[in-house]
């Protein structure tokens, strides 16, 4: 595909003839005689490269270079000029120019610098696709409902994410505070830096630190290389610390140093690590009562929640319940390639329901519906907890609900016990003891 350069240039004779010039060179050119019509046919073309007069009848082509690169970033710009000056060549650079020339003394230049300023925005421009990609994927417009609640907590973090400050999530298990800080990450001017995540219920109070913040070889048995931390794999980008509030009182106080000074020591070293980073945390917990009682440091607290952003449960919400139900539908029924339509009286019983894994547990019950569903999410396909009311009263005891349930993710998965263990949110060998007992 032809790269395509835009000539911005009053001077009709020169304009034709770089035009000329540059179109034997096989790229498209397209033209403009002064900066509005330039700027205008940069948004309707996939421009790669700009070659802009400095002396325009409407804009001086220095200045414009700020213009196009806040509109593409990726696009690249030469000034070209009659008069060359060296503070004119320096504003041009600062303002992001490729490159400065004069026009006539380096007309042999121009081809050359040409196909470099098209490498470089070719590179540019597949960076910024990937990212935007990336960025939209992990946004804020991810974030489904409606809702008064969740849409006052979405603009709080819109508004904190052009920021670089520390941000505390509050919220029950399940509620999407990764999400949040994902987006507040990707929507945030480290969006091209990592954006490190970690669970601190998942490690002991040793596992964690040294997750955390690396060791050197030696630093204990085991320890036969140097291993770099998350705060280090975070360097200029983001790290998000779930259930903070399971944080040692000992692996706290590291962590306040490093908000404080954005150092810290390695296990094993001597020497202090720098990093740059952004530090996010979330917790279900009353950090703030724990903190009174000696259970969480106060001092970290107050660092921790310069921003506060509480997430709504999906019960104080419940008017989302159809759209979040809706859109995991089409998830699911996507991913498995299948057409699957959802009955009123499945919508009526969602939203009864009291949803105490909130955003996660809703998820989980689309998918085993879908998966247990022929053509239409109905009562049947959902969890004996959900439609104990409509079971056939001959069958209302647990196990004979159990049976029933177990039998149909079997049948769906053509008899794989690893998978239907894993749909069914139970261990394997529980899976094979339920088998044998009810003989399925």
């Amino acid at each position: 595909m032809q790269a395509t350069i835009l000539i911005i240039d009053d001077e009709k004779k020169l304009n034709d003839l770089l035009s000329r010039i540059i179109g034997l060179e096989g790229f498209r050119v397209i033209q403009a005689y002064n900066g509005k019509d330039g700027i205008k046919l940069l948004e309707q073309q996939d421009v790669l490269v700009v070659l802009s007069d400095v002396k325009l009848p409407d804009a001086n082509g220095v200045d414009l270079v700020k213009t196009i690169k806040a509109k593409k970033p990726y696009v690249e710009v030469i000034n070209l000029t009659a008069y060359g000056t060296i503070n004119d060549g320096v504003q041009a650079i600062k303002n992001g120019a490729f490159n400065y020339i004069v026009k006539g003394d380096d007309n042999d230049k121009i081809i050359p610098l040409l196909n470099q300023a098209v490498e470089k925005a070719q590179l540019q421009q597949n960076a910024f696709n990937a990212d935007k990609k990336v960025s939209g994927k992990f946004s804020f417009s991810q974030i489904i409902g409606q809702s008064k609640s969740i849409v006052e907590a979405v603009d709080l973090a819109r508004k904190v994410a052009a920021t670089d400050t520390t941000v505390l999530l509050l919220g029950e298990t399940g509620t999407g505070k990764e999400v949040f800080a994902s987006a507040i990450h990707y929507e945030s001017q480290r969006r091209q830096m990592p954006f490190v995540a970690i669970n601190c219920s998942s490690f002991t109070g040793e596992l964690l630190e040294s997750e955390l913040f690396g060791y050197k070889a030696g630093a204990f048995t085991g320890a036969v290389k140097d291993k770099k931390g998350l705060f280090e794999e975070a360097h200029h980008g983001s790290i998000f610390l779930d259930e903070i509030g399971e944080m040692s009182l000992e692996l706290q106080a590291k962590l306040l140093r490093v908000l404080e000074s954005k150092t810290f020591i390695k296990l094993g070293d001597t020497q202090t690590t720098k990093v740059n980073i952004r530090i996010m945390a979330a917790t279900n917990r009353d950090l703030q009562k724990e903190a009174e009682e000696g259970k969480f440091r106060l001092d970290l607290f107050y660092r921790l929640s310069v921003f506060t952003i509480a997430l709504p449960s999906l019960n104080e919400r419940k008017e989302d319940i159809e759209l979040l139900a809706k859109y995991y539908l089409k998830f699911f029924t996507d991913k498995a390639g299948r057409s699957v339509k959802m009955s009123d009286e499945f919508l009526n019983l969602l939203k009864r329901h009291q949803w105490k894994g909130n955003i996660r547990e809703l998820k989980n019950v689309i998918e085993r519906s879908v998966i247990l569903a022929e053509d239409s999410l109905t009562l049947d396909t959902l969890p004996p907890q959900f439609n104990i009311q409509n079971v056939d009263s001959n069958s209302l005891d647990l196990q004979s609900i159990e049976k029933q349930h177990i039998g149909k993710v079997l049948t769906y998965t053509k008899g794989n016990k690893t998978e239907t263990a894993r749909l069914l949110g139970i261990g394997l060998t529980t899976l094979y003891r339920k088998i044998d007992e009810y003989g399925l």
